[in-house]
């Protein structure tokens, strides 16, 4: 697999990664706000400043010290074919969701994930024992992500900022849905997290597996008043 950061990219991998980024991709991301709705209702979250720190803020607490650091390492143990790594990562990611709501997400994204792959790869018969494995574990998102960006000759760091960069269009989407944006004021949130997701992912690469982390306190709590919030419009 190609990483160098310096070569072109394949145009197969190029697309498969956008199309792995995007929100129509059919694993329902767009049906969660991770939080974000709660905090709209709880925490103040009335201005487009407020949201764009809010998200810059769980772009590198939650998202570059955790699931993309998890992403960094699954893509090569897939590429490795090591098991045992891919099954520790998973059960990371799922002893590290900190609501009910939070791990029913990863775990209905994983599986969205894993059906995916299987349609779109029924017929590779060297991918497809990858596959099963994953629908076995049972997976979770940031695992599955990996599987399936691991089947492109992308470098991890490309891996992570496609997946970053679908993120922060599902969170922005969420934003625009939640509380009186206009689509103007949700591109400037986007650019302030495309502008902060490179140095997001390096150092997301950087971290060993024992400086990777699930502590957000705050977005635990926001998450657990959205359980039992009266009006919603997402799932977490």
């Amino acid at each position: 697999m190609r990483t160098d950061r310096t070569a072109p990219l394949p145009a197969a991998s190029l697309l498969q990664l956008m199309w792995l980024a995007s929100p129509a991709l059919p694993v329902g991301g767009f049906s969660y706000s991770e939080g974000l709705e709660s905090a709209i209702e709880n925490a103040n979250l009335s201005t487009e400043a407020a949201v764009a720190n809010w998200l810059l803020d769980q772009l590198h607490i939650t998202q570059s010290r955790g699931d993309m650091a998890l992403i960094a390492k699954a893509v090569g143990a897939w590429r490795r074919g090591d098991m045992t790594q891919v099954q520790a990562l998973n059960d990371w990611v799922q002893h590290t969701r900190e609501t009910s709501e939070l791990r029913l997400q990863t775990e209905q994204m994983g599986r969205s994930m894993a059906d995916w792959l299987r349609n779109q790869h029924q017929d590779d018969e060297a991918l497809m024992p990858a596959v099963r494995h994953l629908a076995a574990l049972p997976p979770t998102y940031p695992v599955a992500f990996a599987l399936a960006a691991s089947t492109t000759q992308a470098p991890v760091r490309a891996v992570l900022l496609a997946y970053a960069f679908g993120w922060a269009e599902n969170m922005v989407q969420a934003a625009l849905k939640s509380m009186q944006l206009g689509q103007s004021a949700g591109q400037r949130i986007l650019a302030r997290l495309a502008d902060a997701i490179p140095d997001a992912a390096d150092h997301a690469i950087g971290l060993m597996d024992s400086e990777r982390q699930a502590f957000s306190p705050m977005l635990a709590i926001l998450s657990a008043q959205h359980e039992t919030q009266y009006s919603r419009l997402f799932r977490s």
